[in-house]
């Protein structure tokens, strides 16, 4: 309830419109209810300018695709894109491009997620966009036969008797350490994402990710050695899938989008699978570098600028000029400059006697995939 953010603040003016009572503090700016939902919104439709109406011709609708994981970003997204299309609609009678909302259903191997009857809310809530549900062993059903993907899976030799749900099954079960698995689920659903958009026909993926998440990546991935895919991931523009990825909520704070979705009326709040920050204690033996970083940088909510500047900085790395001969990753799918594959690459002199991995018979993989992937040899 906007009632909750009114902690000393009783009294005080809204900053911009002057004329309501604050309702809460936006980086030292006291604003009102009306205001701050104006801000957010503002925020993430600055981002969008390429999707403007005047940028689409009458005869050819664009499509973009949104990432749909019932999480407070996302479904922020979705409500702000919806909006902006009525609003499209209203003013010209056209719109400057179509939604595809895709959610990706991991209940094969995670029984925590959000419930379907959640999931049917948001549709009844939001109906005038296209909707998809896809299983994320479905990756393997939509990549090409030859993908170096498939190369990793243990006893290829049974390839063509198994299922996309056996070869799903297959890889998670090679990684003995849950930390490993948790690193290879947000991999394969990118690259699950990317797949349906292509076959969706989108020329871009919105993704939710807000000011907050962007820098729990940039030290998550550089701590698990991909920081070199750093400008791929974090900023806008082209990616390596060969479609563009976007990132709208890129200037906002997580917790400001909580706040965001207890004052929409009628409010998100009920529609949010996670609930809330992540919880201060966690068990070491089953925390992840993500978790980590998450933890932290919600914890560091309360200096934006701090959060801001790591996103910033990470924002003006130039990414590499890549062209579709070049080598890549062969799990997460990244350009490997210089074909610099496995724990001699990118990751330096580790003193662990192993060999690159491409000169043996495992396909190319990156510093952080390689240390993902050998988990399970190394502890064997």
């Amino acid at each position: 309830m906007p009632g909750k953010y009114l902690e000393g603040l009783e009294g005080q003016d809204c900053r911009r419109c002057k004329e309501k009572k604050a309702d809460l503090v936006v980086r030292r700016e006291p604003l009102c209810q009306e205001c701050f939902i104006k801000y957010v919104n503002t925020k993430a439709i600055k981002k969008m300018e390429s999707f403007r109406v005047r940028h689409s011709a009458p005869d050819q609708q664009r499509k973009i695709l949104l990432p749909l994981s019932l999480g407070v970003s996302s479904l922020s997204l979705l409500h702000i894109l919806d909006r902006q299309l009525r609003s499209q609609t209203h003013k010209s009678g056209r719109t400057g491009f179509a939604l595809v909302v895709v959610y990706v259903d991991e209940s094969q191997i995670n029984e925590s997620g959000p419930s379907r009857d959640l999931l049917a809310q948001v549709r009844g809530r939001y109906p005038d966009h296209e909707y998809a549900t896809v299983l994320l062993q479905d990756l393997f059903r939509l990549i090409p036969a030859d993908d170096p993907l498939l190369r990793l899976l243990p006893d290829q030799n049974l390839e063509n008797e198994r299922t996309p749900l056996d070869h799903l099954v297959a890889l998670m079960n090679s990684l003995s350490w849950p930390t490993a698995r948790a690193d290879i689920i947000p991999i394969l659903r990118t690259r699950l994402l990317v797949e349906q958009a292509k076959q969706s026909a989108c020329e871009a993926v919105v993704w939710g990710d807000t000011t907050t998440r962007l820098a729990e990546k940039t030290f998550s991935e550089t701590a698990k050695g991909r920081g070199f895919s750093l400008p791929w991931q974090i900023s806008d523009g082209e990616s390596p899938f060969g479609i563009t990825f976007n990132y709208p909520m890129r200037d906002l704070l997580k917790k400001e989008l909580f706040a965001y979705a207890d004052f929409l009326d009628p409010p998100l709040s009920p529609l949010i699978h996670d609930a809330g920050p992540s919880p201060s204690s966690m068990n070491s033996k089953t925390t992840t570098i993500d978790d980590v970083m998450k933890q932290y940088f919600e914890s560091a909510e309360n200096f934006p600028n701090y959060i801001a500047n790591v996103v910033t900085t990470t924002s003006k790395l130039e990414a590499k000029a890549i062209s579709p001969t070049d080598p890549r990753c062969a799990l997460c799918s990244m350009p490997v400059a210089d074909g610099r594959f496995g724990n001699h690459g990118w990751g330096g002199y580790q003193q662990d006697g192993s060999a690159n991995s491409s000169s043996s018979n495992t396909p190319g993989l990156c510093y952080g995939c390689t240390r993902t992937v050998s988990v399970k040899s190394q502890q064997s």
